[in-house]
């Protein structure tokens, strides 16, 4: 069990996220959060001085989550699980893709809005910036490791490719109310997904910097994680323990 400042840290920062999915970047403040997490007044401001340290603290909240939900990714899989089968096609792909955009868009909701909420912030505030770049970067390497474990039939160097087709499509999915997603739909955007990617790597890549929708472990088969699965991380066919 982790000491009582780490333990209240980490209420505060999972309030800051809720907040962020919730009223957006101006809705958090000092107050807000405290009010959130069901704390004192003054206690948010001894964890964050100011309202930059607050939107720190939610990005560093995001960056241990998806860690821990990538370890889950990489332990060591049940092999008599159909979803442990090598991935050597674009449907089996397209499935994985459906999966992950799924759970990430109902289950994993309120982050990925937070995490579009940062990423604007994070524009204008260099330290918030810094964060960001170190889950970019993490997830990336992530996705790329898992694709050549697994067999994806996407080649590496069009990963950024597919990174990029998620990013936006899980951006529109997220921002659409609730009600209005359709499973069918999606299903159709991750085919599209699919063979975008592989037609991607015929031609230019873009630059590696990702955006935040990266599959996780619990989004890669579609099975909801024991801790909410990263900012989506790499699409895999292996499933968690249960992005």
């Amino acid at each position: 069990m982790p000491p009582p400042n780490l333990r209240r840290r980490h209420t505060l920062a999972d309030a800051a996220i809720a907040l962020l999915a919730e009223e957006g970047a101006h809705g958090l403040t000092h107050r807000a959060v405290e009010a959130r997490a069901g704390v004192p007044a003054g206690t948010a401001t001894n964890y964050a001085r100011n309202r930059e340290a607050l939107l720190v603290a939610a990005a560093e909240r995001v960056l241990e989550l998806h860690l821990a939900d990538m370890a889950t990714a990489t332990a060591p899989a049940d092999e008599t699980h159909p979803a442990t089968r090598r991935t050597t096609d674009t449907h089996d792909l397209a499935e994985i893709l459906a999966a992950s955009l799924w759970t990430a868009a109902t289950d994993l909701r309120d982050r990925y809005l937070a995490i579009f909420e940062l990423q604007l912030e994070a524009r204008r505030r260099p330290a918030l910036a810094a964060v960001l770049a170190r889950l970019n970067t993490t997830a990336l390497t992530a996705t790329t490791e898992l694709h050549n474990e697994t067999g994806t039939p996407v080649p590496e160097t069009a990963i950024p490719v597919l990174v990029t087709l998620y990013s936006g499509t899980l951006f529109t999915l997220v921002t659409l109310p609730a009600d209005l997603l359709d499973r069918e739909q999606v299903h159709a955007l991750a085919q599209a997904m699919a063979r975008g990617a592989l037609t991607g790597s015929e031609t230019q890549t873009p630059p590696a910097e990702t955006e935040p929708g990266h599959l996780t472990a619990g989004e890669r088969t579609g099975r909801k994680a024991d801790a909410a699965p990263p900012p989506g991380n790499p699409p895999q066919n292996r499933p968690p323990r249960t992005p």
